[in-house]
C-alpha cells in the first residue's frame, strides 16, 4: 500500500519587496541582539568580540580551528539554500517550511560568518574588507559610481 504524496503549494510563496534602508528593522538581521549599524565602527567591533568570544570557546585551536571556522561557512551557505527550498515549496515531502525572512537571516549568517572568519585571518580585517569591496565596485561598476558599466554589444 503506497501513501498519496504531500500536496504542493497551489504557488511558492514569493520574496517580499526589498526593504527600505530607513528603519533599523529592515536591515535584515533584526533577529540579532543589540541593533548594529553596519555602516558603522560597531560592525567591526561586534564582529571582533565574537571572534574573541568564539576563540575563547572552540574546542580546537591552531591551524585546524582555522580552517574549521571557515569552513563554517559551507554549513551556513547550505541553509540558505535550505531556506530557500522551503520557500518556495520545492520539496514535495515539506512544502512550504520557511519564509523569506528566514533566507534573510541565513544571508546575514553567511555575512557574519564570512566577515568572523576574515578577522580569524587577519586584524586588519575592515580594511581588507574595505579594499576588495572597493576593487570589486571599481570592476563592476567600471568607476561609473552607482550604474553598472556599459557591456561590449553581442554578435
Amino acid at each position: 500500500m503506497s501513501t498519496p504524496p504531500h500536496p504542493r503549494p497551489a504557488q511558492p510563496v514569493q520574496p517580499a519587496q526589498p526593504a527600505q534602508p530607513d528603519s533599523a528593522a529592515s536591515a535584515g538581521c533584526g533577529d540579532r541582539v543589540g541593533a548594529v549599524d553596519p555602516s558603522g565602527p560597531d560592525l567591526w567591533a561586534t564582529v571582533g568580540a565574537l571572534t574573541e568570544w568564539l576563540d575563547g570557546s572552540q574546542p580546537v585551536g591552531g591551524r585546524e580551528g582555522l580552517l574549521l571556522r571557515v569552513l563554517k561557512l559551507s554549513e551556513e551557505v547550505g541553509e540558505v539554500a535550505q531556506a530557500v527550498v522551503g520557500a518556495t515549496g520545492q520539496n514535495p515531502r515539506k512544502g512550504v517550511s520557511h519564509t523569506w525572512e528566514d533566507v534573510q537571516s541565513e544571508l546575514c549568517d553567511v555575512v557574519i560568518t564570512a566577515l568572523v572568519a576574515l578577522r580569524t585571518l587577519t586584524p586588519e580585517a575592515a580594511a581588507v574588507f574595505a579594499a576588495r569591496l572597493t576593487h570589486v565596485a571599481e570592476r563592476s561598476l567600471g568607476g561609473a559610481g552607482d550604474r553598472p558599466a556599459q557591456s561590449a554589444p553581442r554578435e
